[in-house]
């Protein structure tokens, strides 16, 4: 592989990279990953920035990347793009990667779009056009051509003035406190773990279930989300939402009516069905169950106030030049159309900014 497009895929190789990054105050981090056939996502390239240019490391090839634990885990401050994601596929190799700086969250605070990506902020901002061959890659095939390399080189060659420039803006703009904030929840390891329990929170729609249906659905949820860890499978290979939500709607008793339910595939009655059963059973559902709710029209003034509370947002969002999304999200707009005060719903920066004209919203 030419020089150009450097791949660290031996470990003499990787430690001679970390020794040449110990003294490094900022490093640029980016990962391509797969989970489509998995539930976990499967680590297929990082990318780093060094003092010498941009360099992919080759998990696939590497026998142990723990050494980068102690990089990523502290020291210099890792510069990311949109990287929930990123944080997520690391965190079983590397631990939590902390300090952290996100420049999608950051150009949200300077007025960008919320989600904007990382090409569009590099064309705004630097004025460079990233070409766009290998979105769909699979990363995980080998060997990787110098094409896909210097692509996967572009996702971290410009992370660094990117921080640059946003900081500077929001040191004009008065907003590094608000930034500071946004970050320390992004690198808060307790919102990348998995909980089962709370898995049912994925449905939406189900709130006005009778008691005995939403702890069916939360049981669910749970088993097919610990299946799916246990057997690394997406969620939806172990039982699709679809079929979840009409189990839950029609409660069946029996092999029978568990395997009359649409689209229910028959490993899943003759593999798991007793358990499925179990847990409706535990359910204490009546026989026959309670009618299903009604789907209702919403109330007129609910529907009114949520409309005026999401016009005081953007006329907030408007004098300050922001997305209103980064302000505040419908469903908390709902929470205080319902009579939620904005002073205990919204934190932080958002608090101050919003709460006050929120609740002055009658």
């Amino acid at each position: 592989m030419s020089s150009s497009t450097p791949l660290i895929s031996t470990q003499t190789a990787l430690e001679d990279l970390l020794a040449a990054l110990s003294g490094s105050t900022e490093i640029g981090i980016d990962t391509e990953f797969l989970r489509e056939r998995t539930y976990r996502a499967e680590l297929c390239l990082l990318q780093l920035t060094t003092p010498h240019g941009p360099v992919c490391v080759d998990p696939i090839a590497l026998p142990e990347l723990a050494p980068l634990g102690a990089l990523l885990g502290a020291g210099p401050l890792k510069v990311l793009h949109a990287g929930r994601q990123d944080l997520e596929v690391l965190l079983p190799f590397t631990g939590p990667v902390r300090p952290l700086f996100d420049t999608q969250v950051a150009a949200a605070l300077a007025g960008h779009p919320a989600q904007i990506g990382y090409g569009e902020l590099v064309k705004r901002l630097l004025a460079r056009e990233l070409p766009k061959a290998h979105t769909r890659t699979d990363w995980s095939r080998r060997p990787l051509s110098v094409e896909q390399v210097d692509y996967a080189l572009d996702d971290v060659r410009y992370l660094l003035p990117l921080r640059e420039l946003l900081l500077e803006k929001l040191g004009t703009l008065g907003r590094l406190d608000w930034l500071t904030e946004e970050l320390a929840e992004l690198q808060d390891p307790t919102n990348l773990a998995i909980d089962p329990e709370r898995a049912w929170q994925r449905f939406k729609g189900m709130q006005g279930l009778d008691a005995g249906r939403q702890t069916l659905l939360q049981d669910l949820a749970a088993w097919r989300e610990r299946r799916a860890i246990a057997r690394n499978r997406p969620r939806g290979w172990i039982l699709d939402d679809a079929v979840l939500r009409e189990v839950v709607y029609r409660v069946p008793r029996d092999p029978q009516q568990l395997a009359s339910i649409e689209a229910m595939p028959e490993a899943v009655v003759r593999n798991s069905g007793e358990e499925l059963l179990a847990l409706i059973a535990a359910a204490g559902i009546a026989d026959p169950p309670p009618p299903l709710p009604r789907r209702e029209r919403p109330d007129p003034a609910f529907v009114a106030r949520v409309k005026r509370l999401s016009s005081a947002a953007q006329s907030i969002a408007l004098e300050h030049e922001l997305a209103a999304e980064v302000l505040v999200t419908r469903r908390v707009l709902e929470e205080i159309a319902a009579g939620r005060k904005a002073l205990d719903t919204l934190r932080g920066w958002r608090r101050a900014l919003l709460a006050a004209r929120l609740d002055a919203v009658d």
